[in-house]
């Protein structure tokens, strides 16, 4: 009887993935994406209490998790607000124009 030696596999088998290279689930994204759906389901078949207080629950856990976000967009928030008082300021100064214009146009076509 010959014996023939077995050559040692080129790729080893993988042992378990260490806790380090698994990538955690988002819960918490999760968990808001569900809560919202829910909430939206709820409303839909006319549950309009329990769907509202169900998708306000989505909406903190949703901004639990985009704290930064939120933090960003909280401190734009004075640009954005200067920005709408001044286009209120020219759409008031042309309203006020017009006005001024008809006035005048009425006491012309009135004479």
């Amino acid at each position: 009887m010959v014996v023939v030696p077995l050559a040692k596999p080129a790729i080893e088998p993988q042992s378990a993935p260490s806790a380090e290279t698994t990538t955690s689930m988002p819960w918490a994204r999760i968990a808001a994406a569900g809560t919202l759906l829910a909430g939206g389901a709820l409303l839909l078949n006319g549950k309009r209490q329990a769907g509202v207080a169900v998708a306000a629950a989505g909406t903190a856990l949703a901004l639990l998790e985009q704290q930064e976000m939120i933090r960003s967009w909280w401190n734009q928030l004075p640009g954005y607000l200067e920005e709408a008082q001044q286009l209120l300021g020219h759409v008031q100064g042309a309203v006020d124009e017009l006005a001024f214009q008809q006035q005048k146009l009425t006491k012309i076509l009135s004479r």
